[in-house]
């Protein structure tokens, strides 16, 4: 059992998950406001040996060092990997402090977003009709840049609605070329699509000037990353053609602070996140609270 828990910010879990977690720590504390600043991360965290944060707050060495009891941060959002993370995971390592995060929870309202925001535009269903005149996801062309675990489901998803689905990954997928899936290298799997979508690792940039030239025009590119797959200067001056259309789902897929880019007519960003479900809060938690006592049960 921990001595003390503090939950430094808002992280998505839910009422039943935060009354569990009475059941792990002598102490639990709840702050229902992202922190300004490492000193008030540290301030919070105090002499806790455990902590758990969500995807706002970037808890690195300078609120760490402060707070010497910590053993434990529990990450109630997504780790892909160490160099993504907002934890540094590196010094905590040092220091002999486990950290653990979760994965795919929120992936099925993500494909459910492109689904909707694809028919939607295709069908000119209280939108602008894309093409002239409505087209089914039947026979369409659909790249996919990143097929991991939300990228596979939209990619199985549009397949089964005879889209024709082709990917570009840093490893080639067997199991889904054999669903009928094709592999192709990102230069011409920009160029042979008509809608590209980018499912990206967080802080990924992939798509430069030199991407959106073979991207060409009369496209539409969605992004379901966490943050944006696209540097920002070379998105802009591809939007300045008007048949070009972008889609995502929040702000920070957009990417552009300015919010210059969000006022424009082709682009779709209802500023939702589509992964924030109550269905994906059960799951959340379920893993938070299952990374917790994993890690109490291995002392």
């Amino acid at each position: 059992m921990f001595e003390k828990l503090v939950v430094i910010e808002p992280v998505n879990l839910t009422a039943e998950a935060k009354e569990e977690l009475k059941q792990y720590a002598k102490q639990v504390v709840l702050y229902d406001d992202v922190p300004a600043d490492d000193e008030m991360i540290a301030a919070r965290i105090g002499d806790a040996d455990a902590v758990l944060v969500s995807y706002t707050s970037q808890v690195g060495k300078a609120a760490l060092e402060k707070c010497e009891n910590v053993r434990y941060i529990g990450m109630c959002c997504s780790l892909y990997s160490e160099e993504s993370a907002n934890v540094d995971i590196a010094y905590a390592r040092e220091r002999g402090i486990q950290v653990k995060g979760v994965r795919d929870y929120g992936d099925r309202g993500v494909v459910e977003y492109v689904l909707y925001q694809l028919i939607r535009i295709l069908h000119g269903f209280d939108y602008p009709m894309w093409a002239g005149q409505p087209l089914e996801l039947t026979r369409l062309k659909v790249g996919m840049v990143g097929l991991g675990t939300s990228g596979s489901m939209i990619a199985e998803a549009l397949l089964s609605m005879g889209a024709e689905i082709s990917y570009y990954s840093r490893t080639r997928k067997p199991e889904q070329e054999a669903k009928g899936m094709r592999y192709l290298p990102l230069d011409q799997l920009l160029g042979e699509n008509q809608v590209v979508i980018t499912c990206l690792n967080k802080n990924v940039i992939l798509l430069k000037e030199e991407q959106f030239a073979q991207l060409g025009n009369k496209k539409i590119l969605m992004n379901t990353s966490i943050g944006t797959a696209s540097d920002m200067d070379a998105l802009k001056k591809w939007l300045q053609c008007k048949d070009n259309l972008f889609c995502c789902d929040s702000e920070g897929a957009l990417g552009d602070p300015s919010g210059e880019l969000i006022r424009q007519e082709n682009v779709i960003c209802p500023k939702s996140s589509s992964g924030t479900t109550k269905q994906a809060f059960e799951l959340l938690s379920m893993k938070v609270m299952n990374n917790i006592r994993e890690f109490l049960d291995a002392e």
